[in-house]
């Protein structure tokens, strides 16, 4: 673990928050890093939500009041230190072809993909309880044009598909079953979503998942 010092943090929605500093490591989208304030308790793991050429890093985070880490970064300043860990993991889509399932903030490895350059060919379905929380949606929207399917619980709008994202899963009946499926998300939508994937033909082996706990 080294420090890093905080360049920006915003809140973007109610109790979510983007967090940046500046870029001085190699990463390739999809992978995470660990976070820390001190050493009391372990690094927590965050998947990078910028593009591997962006001169900043960004972490999107959601306030967990009962919480170590977040309510900490949540109120840091510009300036602030925090510790972190070089990028890891193998959440890393390399297909030229392939469907991107998110939940929440589950949206960040995918951001970091799409602005890397890998959007082509790929169907991005993001759900969501409020229309607030579709992280990023104002850049990834003039990219993924049809194939970004916002999937939204509690609340209703142009464009949006009224319900889970599982219901939405449920009702396709084209889903490919020669494609990889990389999921990002809580453990329920996770365990969820990939049994109506294979309930729907696709092979356990083409579903790659990260959970966010």
């Amino acid at each position: 673990m080294r420090s890093v010092k905080i360049t920006k943090i915003v809140e973007v929605a109610k109790d979510s928050f983007l967090l940046s500093f500046l870029r001085d490591f190699e990463f390739v989208a999809g992978q995470v890093i660990g976070i820390n304030i001190g050493v009391v308790q372990p690094a927590r793991l965050y998947s990078i939500a910028s593009g591997s050429s962006e001169e900043e890093i960004k972490i999107l985070f959601n306030l967990k009041d009962d919480g170590y880490l977040t309510p900490l970064l949540a109120s840091s300043k510009p300036g602030n230190s925090i510790q972190i860990s070089p990028p890891f993991g193998n959440f890393v889509c390399n297909e030229k072809e392939a469907w991107w399932i998110a939940s929440g903030t589950g949206i960040a490895p995918f951001a970091s993909m799409i602005s890397s350059g890998t959007a082509a060919g790929k169907t991005l379905i993001h759900g969501s309880r409020f229309l607030s929380n579709f992280y990023f949606q104002n850049e990834i929207a003039p990219i993924m044009k049809a194939s970004y399917i916002r999937c939204c619980s509690a609340e209703s709008g142009v464009g949006i598909y009224s319900g889970r994202l599982t219901r939405y899963l449920k009702e396709r009946e084209d889903l490919p079953t020669d494609k990889k499926y990389y999921l990002c998300g809580s453990a329920d939508m996770v365990v969820d979503t990939r049994d109506i994937l294979i309930s729907k033909g696709i092979p356990y082996e083409n579903i790659i998942a990260e959970i966010y706990f």
